[in-house]
């Protein structure tokens, strides 16, 4: 298979444009809403066939919507700087007439009749919903395929996996089929995929963006932007913050405002963490990692190595994350679990067998491990880790061929440490390997420190 083409810079087509271009040619009505969603849908259908990133494009529902956003722009108007972005959705998050099934066969066909929050505050802002993207069953794991849609196939190589769970999202972003792109992350659904993929996917801060319904997969479950570019993300996560009372796991305190600053990358104390907790690090990764870090070095970035807390996060990490598949699995009647992916099947099974006092125990490890974390953002401004251990690998596969690995969590090791932690982690591209496969960069800052991880890496963007 051939990579499918992508848009090569701003200009060339209006999909590639970001949210606050569009807003000033929006404002000088240089463009309209109406001709910005048609390219996206029409990149959308151009792309599917090879790549396989949508369950559904709604045509009529995009047009529609840009129609509106056109003639609050016509009027100076807008609902906001973002009225007028196509936007993608994952299928694991509710959208009002829209029919989402999580990526199975064995969820209902009916259309929803509310959105979920994160969806309500986009609409809100005039976002325009131009597509669902791919998900694999229940999100389960970080690569996107189901027997209800098949398999989603990577942009720079459709050979090779997109990543997951968000997949969907991560090609739609690629290949320029809209501006604004929904993921969640359990355990790196959104940086997985975007790192595959070779855009920017950030998990904010727990509870940052409100959530309803609460994920099987509990605290540990995250939504969030995927773009292009950090600014784009920023924009985005603006868009979708804020206390909704739906989401009780919001509590009752504030995290601190979302702040447009620049930052400077001289002086910035770094922790530079390379050894993940499972599986091992692809030599080609690590040294394309190594470069960006040392560039960093060179413009005055302060770096020291940094190693995590000297705890069994795989472990930890599965008795989260087995026994929320298992709370979902029994939502679903017994004769209907025939069509059900194996491995999740499994996954739920272990977790049907872990008892209470191992789960209680496991809560209490990870409550320790969040605030030995939480301290080490207090030492560095930023923790940088390569954002997989591995590049993408071939599609329809769970962990690479011939690793020895018998697991997604085993490779994706730098991820889900921080879905334990909750502190904001965002991945961005800083090269591709010599067979022409994105590598991208991790950085991780303090909970609540959203827009600072994103600062960062627009600064990133900008010497690179």
């Amino acid at each position: 298979m051939q990579s499918v083409k992508l848009p090569e810079r701003e200009g060339d087509d209006l999909c590639l444009m970001g949210a606050e271009s569009l807003a000033s040619a929006y404002r000088r009505k240089d463009l309209s809403p109406v001709e910005v969603a048609a390219a996206c849908l029409r990149r959308a259908e151009e792309t599917n066939p090879a790549l396989n990133a949508f369950t559904f494009i709604d045509h009529e529902g995009a047009l529609r919507a840009a129609r509106q956003s056109e003639e609050r722009w016509l009027r100076g108007e807008p609902l906001s700087e973002s009225d007028g972005a196509p936007t993608t959705l994952k299928d694991i998050v509710w959208v009002r007439d829209w029919v989402v099934r999580y990526g199975s066969a064995v969820t209902s066909a009916k259309p929803y009749e509310q959105d979920a929050p994160s969806v309500t505050r986009l609409r809100d802002a005039g976002a325009v919903f131009i597509a669902q993207t791919t998900t694999p069953e229940f999100g389960w794991k970080a690569v996107t395929d189901s027997k209800a849609c098949g398999v989603t196939r990577n942009p720079y190589d459709p050979t090779k996996t997109s990543g997951g769970s968000s997949g969907g999202a991560a090609v739609a972003a690629a290949v320029g089929a809209g501006v604004f792109h929904l993921g969640t992350d359990g355990g790196g659904s959104i940086r997985i995929p975007s790192a595959f993929c070779g855009v920017t996917g950030l998990k904010p801060t727990f509870s940052r963006v409100p959530a309803y319904p609460a994920s099987a997969f509990g605290t540990v479950a995250h939504i969030g932007p995927m773009t292009r570019t950090a600014s784009d993300a920023l924009a985005m996560l603006e868009v979708m913050s804020g206390r909704d009372l739906r989401d009780w796991s919001q509590g009752v305190g504030q995290l601190p405002e979302i702040e447009r600053r620049p930052i400077a990358l001289k002086g910035l104390r770094i922790g530079y963490w390379t050894k993940p907790p499972a599986g091992q690090l692809d030599l080609e990764v690590g040294a394309i990692v190594d470069k960006t870090v040392e560039l960093l070095v060179e413009l005055g970035a302060v770096v020291e190595p940094f190693d995590l807390p000297s705890v069994d996060l795989l472990d930890l990490f599965h008795h989260h994350w087995f026994t929320g598949a298992a709370a979902r699995l029994a939502l679903i009647p017994e004769g209907e679990r025939r069509d059900i992916d194996p491995g999740f099947l499994d996954i739920a099974e272990q977790g049907a067998r872990m008892d209470a006092r191992a789960l209680v125990a496991a809560q209490v490890r990870r409550a320790e491990f969040g605030a030995l974390m939480d301290q080490a953002l207090e030492k560095f401004d930023f923790i940088l880790s390569p954002g997989v251990t591995v590049p993408a690998f071939d599609a329809g596969l769970e962990v690479p061929a011939g690793s020895g690995l018998s697991r997604w969590t085993e490779w994706a090791s730098f991820s889900f440490p921080i879905n334990l932690t909750q502190q904001p982690a965002a991945v961005t591209p800083i090269g591709l390997t010599s067979a022409g496969l994105p590598v991208a960069l991790q950085v991780v800052g303090a909970r609540g420190a959203d827009a600072a991880v994103l600062s960062f890496l627009s600064a990133l963007e900008e010497v690179r």
